[in-house]
């Protein structure tokens, strides 16, 4: 049987549109210029982890808070990362933000060395917090998350502005004062300015190098290159 490296998990929480998945895609840039030839490095955002919505829900949506909490399946996040962490292979929803529901589909990640989950509530829940081993916090400024959602809401999910507004007064903002802003406590690290940051990323990077090179199978590929 082969043997399983080591799967290194990294979260990257803030608040909505404060560049998580700009941070992640940076630092994966970094490592694939850094490992060519590897394959191990893997993307995992927690919106595709929404549950389910009931009947009701669906037909009063426009009174459903996305950003609270009970919105997210943390039990089926928890297994998924952890069977991650043992090397097992697990199958991804994809989630469909224009009907707010989930696909048929799925995507399969059988193996990775490095896993970086993004998402806004994922230092929240105590058991998924302490299954990583990086816990990062990218601190952007609310004006500039507010202008960032409410271009991404409206171009890539046919939101209008009156909507946009609506949904970040009700639920939006209080959900980041209740909920995932007392989660920064929990950081290791806090980018300001996001993916701009770009000593931030480059260390962050230099960290995550360092422990892949003590796994003897990185170590032995890396050195023959």
């Amino acid at each position: 049987m082969a043997q399983h490296t080591r799967t290194t998990i990294i979260g990257v929480a803030g608040g909505t549109a404060s560049g998580k998945t700009s941070v992640c895609t940076s630092i994966m840039a970094q490592l694939r210029l850094e490992f060519p030839d590897h394959t191990g490095f893997v993307n995992i955002s927690q919106d595709s982890f929404y549950r389910d919505l009931t009947e009701e829900e669906h037909i009063n949506i426009a009174e459903f808070n996305f950003d609270h909490p009970d919105a997210f399946s943390f039990e089926e996040i928890v297994n998924t990362v952890k069977a991650l962490k043992a090397g097992r292979q697990v199958d991804i929803p994809v989630y469909d933000f224009v009907t707010s529901a989930r696909t048929t589909q799925t995507i399969p990640i059988a193996k990775a060395d490095v896993v970086l989950m993004d998402g806004i509530l994922i230092f929240y829940h105590p058991e998924l917090r302490d299954l990583f081993d990086m816990k990062i916090f990218v601190d952007t400024d609310a004006d500039i998350r507010l202008a960032r959602r409410m271009r991404r809401d409206i171009v890539d999910r046919g939101r209008s502005v009156l909507s946009v507004l609506n949904q970040y007064e009700k639920f939006v903002k209080p959900s980041f004062d209740s909920y995932i802003l007392p989660t920064k406590q929990h950081a290791d690290i806090i980018i300001p300015r996001g993916a701009e940051n770009a000593v931030a990323i480059d260390l962050i990077h230099q960290h995550i190098k360092w422990n892949l090179m003590q796994q003897p199978l990185l170590h032995s590929s890396r050195r023959s290159l």
